[in-house]
């Protein structure tokens, strides 16, 4: 059973003076990044710019130093903006700081109850579609501080936003347009040339200078918001039974978000470390980081999957890099804050623009469109969709709705009931002509039976296939997988990518309709190659023979 203990207490057994300054080096790069991102994405959410830095600095310290992650990055993320703003908006600041306390008690519940794992019951559909809804949203709610409109009102919700856009654009301030186009130019243009400094930090600077040598009536932080260079502090919101009824519904999407988010940037750390996480202290660090955050003026948080990456990519290898990164970022707030009222909004739109693509996976939404079966496609459209009509809490209850009906539909569809008759009262599985048991099986080859539908909580069974050195065929039975969806699909594919880095051949045996009709939409067939499917295990077995002799000549 996995522990509950933080890695930061594991890592520091062996912690030496070398990693001390890598990771110090490494959280005074993670802060620069978080700087421009912090304040970019607090304005984004509705909120003062400070308060973004304060997440930065609360829930960045506390989720490190508690987290199940060597390497994990923690503040605020893009994937919160909008529900954040609709809370804002409508409950105000108190409202939000109840939300995320309640959010983060969950989270800290589901990691006591070891629900880490549970979480990937949320089908990869659902997240794909909010995800892209998020990044709509935010595209649109930043188009106003882009060209410099101005609105005749104050509207919340994105369509309302988008049609203020439209009747607004006679007001366009082409000063405005061009310190926007310039902000995008370098955000664009300067990784290709410097990949060391952060491109919103470049940008940043030459627009706010740009400005300000040349008097632009461009409008700044300052000219809309008031700065203040002050710590966070300690206050405590509105708390009573009406309030707590009411921000329920928030609570549940935002420890949702937060634990899918965090648990999905630990994976990809894991990958790029060679490590493993431990998802359910995670979850914990994440909620007791979340209720932190919103008690001294902060807004929600989660592992943020870049600045982790950017960690990582700098040498930082323990918890240590997350909590100097948070330091630094309390110093600049005390010491730099002031000369944030310089920064020109259409640079916040443009740094928000960029954010919004690089986390919009529009091309995995539009791979899911072309190959995935119609199912999986109307939950992946519906959950887009109402995430920009409505809000993210409205997409994710109707999208994991529709997966379930739906998956209960298809089951409905394939399931079925076969008579068997023995010879005995009771018998034995070996008087099955077709049990593995009755077959001669090459020595360097593993045999793996699946049984049952495959789909979004069921596809990480795929992975418990093991590839020893030794092996050199794997056989997949599959004549007892009625049905497959895009998940379980994905899950082969990273099967298939092992087996080829090890040179080990993959066979399909006695693949059913529908899972073959899916393979075959997503050129899977192709991927792994015609000849290895195989009608029965019968042919699979004389192929794997043919294989293990192939492989000895080549020995010898």
């Amino acid at each position: 059973m996995e522990k509950l203990k933080p890695k930061l207490f594991s890592v520091m057994k062996t912690y030496s003076k070398e990693q001390l300054i890598k990771d110090i080096v490494a959280g005074i790069i993670v802060a620069i990044i978080a700087l421009p991102l912090s304040i970019a994405l607090a304005l984004a959410s509705g909120v003062t710019p400070e308060r973004g830095l304060y997440t930065a600095i609360v829930a960045g310290f506390i989720i490190s130093f508690l987290g199940g992650s060597r390497v994990q990055i923690s503040g605020p993320t893009a994937a919160f903006a909008t529900i954040v703003a609709g809370i804002v908006a409508e409950d105000g600041m108190s409202g939000l700081a109840l939300a995320t306390i309640m959010a983060g008690i969950l989270l800290i519940i589901m990691g006591l109850l070891r629900f880490g794992r549970l979480l990937k019951f949320i089908p990869y559909t659902i997240t794909t579609g909010f995800t892209l809804g998020i990044a709509v949203t935010i595209f649109i709610g930043q188009i106003k501080d882009f060209l410099g409109l101005t609105f005749k009102s104050a509207p919340v919700e994105t369509l309302e936003k988008l049609a203020a856009c439209v009747e607004s654009i006679t007001t366009i301030n082409l000063q405005a347009l061009l310190i926007g186009a310039l902000s995008l130019a370098i955000l664009i243009l300067w990784p290709k040339i410097n990949r060391k400094i952060p491109p919103s930090l470049i940008a940043v600077i030459v627009a706010a200078a740009v400005v300000r040598l040349f008097h632009m009536d461009v409008n700044t932080i300052g000219s809309l918001y008031e700065i203040t260079a002050k710590p966070p502090t300690f206050s405590l919101p509105t708390i009573n039974i009406t309030m707590i009824n009411k921000m329920f519904p928030d609570a549940i999407t935002i420890a949702i978000l937060a634990g899918v988010e965090s648990l999905l940037s630990c994976v990809v750390a894991d990958g790029m470390v060679g490590s493993r996480h431990r998802s359910n202290m995670e979850l914990i660090a994440q909620g007791t980081g979340n209720i932190f955050s919103s008690l001294f003026g902060g807004i929600p948080a989660t592992g943020a999957i870049a600045r982790t990456a950017a960690n990582i990519k700098n040498g930082g290898r323990t918890p240590i890099a997350g909590m100097v990164h948070s330091v630094v970022l309390l110093l600049v707030l005390l010491l730099f804050m002031p000369y944030a009222k310089l920064i020109p909004m259409p640079t916040i739109a443009a740094i928000l623009f960029i954010v919004a693509y690089n986390m919009s996976e529009w091309r995995e939404f539009v791979e899911l469109l072309k190959k995935s079966p119609k199912s999986d496609i109307l939950v992946l459209l519906a959950t887009f969709l109402l995430t920009v009509i409505f809000d993210l809490v409205v997409a994710i209850e109707v999208g994991i709705l529709m997966a379930a009906i739906l998956f209960m539909k298809r089951m409905s569809e394939v399931a079925g009931v076969q008579s068997w008759s023995y010879l005995e009262d009771e018998a034995s599985e070996d008087q099955d002509p077709d049990h593995i048991r009755m077959k001669r099986v090459p020595k360097d080859t593993l045999v793996y039976e699946i049984d049952g539908p495959m789909f979004f909580g069921a596809a990480d069974k795929f992975m418990n296939i093991s590839l020893d050195a030794h092996v050199r065929t794997v056989i997949l039975r599959m004549r007892s997988v009625p049905a497959m969806d895009v998940n379980a699909l994905r899950a082969l594919q990273h099967v298939l990518k092992s087996c080829k880095k090890r040179n080990i051949t993959l066979l399909l045996s006695h693949v059913q309709e529908q899972p073959l009709k899916a393979m075959q939409k997503a050129g899977f067939d192709q991927e792994l190659g015609l000849n290895n499917f195989c009608e029965n295990i019968d042919q699979a077995l004389e192929r794997a023979w043919q294989l293990h002799e192939e492989g000895k000549v080549k020995v010898s």
